[in-house]
C-alpha cells in the first residue's frame, strides 16, 4: 500500500476529526448564539460522517435490493444509524434556532455572554 492509496483510505476520518475540532472551537471560544447552533451542527456532521465511513466496505453494494443475491452487500446499520441522527439533529438544530430567536426577542441580543449578565 502506497502512501497515496492510505491517505486517500483514510481522507473521511481526517474530515470527521476537522470537522468535530471547528465545531468544538465554535462552542467553546464563539459568544453568537448562531455561530454556536452551528458549531453543534458541524459536530453532529462529523459524527455521522464517521459513522458512514465505519460501515464502508469496498468493493460492497448498497443493501438495497437487486437482482444478484450474492453480491457483497455494505453492512445496513450505520446507515440506519446516520438516518436517524439526521432526522434527530434538524430537529434540535429547529428547536436551538427557535431558543435563538425568543431569546433575541426578549433581550434584543444574541451574544450569550450579555444574556447571561442580564437574567431577567
Amino acid at each position: 500500500m502506497t502512501l497515496e492509496s492510505s491517505a486517500i483510505f483514510n481522507l473521511p476520518f481526517i474530515t470527521v476529526v476537522l470537522l468535530i475540532i471547528i465545531g468544538m472551537y465554535a462552542l467553546m471560544f464563539k459568544r453568537n448564539l448562531i455561530k454556536i447552533v452551528i458549531g453543534l451542527t458541524l459536530i453532529e456532521s462529523g459524527v455521522n460522517l464517521f459513522l458512514i465511513a465505519l460501515g464502508y466496505r469496498k468493493g460492497c453494494y448498497a443493501p438495497i435490493y437487486t437482482n444478484a443475491p450474492t453480491t457483497a452487500m455494505v453492512f445496513p446499520t450505520p446507515q440506519a444509524l446516520t438516518l436517524t441522527s439526521i432526522v434527530i439533529g434538524l430537529a434540535v438544530t429547529a428547536l436551538m434556532l427557535s431558543f435563538a430567536v425568543l431569546i433575541y426577542k426578549k433581550y434584543g441580543t444574541i451574544n450569550a455572554e450579555k444574556t447571561r449578565r442580564l437574567k431577567g
